[in-house]
């Protein structure tokens, strides 16, 4: 993912449709901030080059979300191809919002478990 090719990196370039939250900036912590975009949207085995960059990127699931919520064709986004992600479409077509289950289910799991109560798996995933 590079900003010129992300919806939320256009916006926040431009001051258009800013939102308050900090979930919509997430790109500006990527670790791929300033890759080179034919590293990110490579063929094959140059994706293992793009997979690297994400390992231990803060904002990993973020820009995975990104990507599935918005259906994303090309390139590695959170570590995963388009195949792969791809396959995980087709696998959960149910899903409406990747968001739920991969950042908001885990942080309510966290909580609950904190305050000593059952945690239930995230349904759809």
């Amino acid at each position: 993912m590079t900003c010129a090719t992300s919806s939320a990196c256009r916006r926040a370039a431009t001051g258009e449709d800013r939102q308050t939250s900090a979930r919509a900036y997430w790109h500006e912590d990527a670790a791929c901030r300033y890759a080179d975009p034919d590293e990110l949207f490579a063929d094959s085995t140059a994706q293992n080059r793009a997979k690297a960059i994400c390992t231990g990127c803060p904002v990993r699931t973020d820009c995975l979300v990104e990507a599935l919520d918005n259906r994303a064709k090309w390139g590695v986004w959170g570590g995963m191809t388009e195949r792969k992600r791809r396959a995980l479409l087709r696998r959960k077509p149910h899903v409406a919002s990747w968001k739920r289950g991969l950042i908001d289910g885990p942080a309510l799991s966290r909580r609950r478990a904190s305050k000593g109560l059952r945690t239930l798996p995230a349904r759809g995933l």
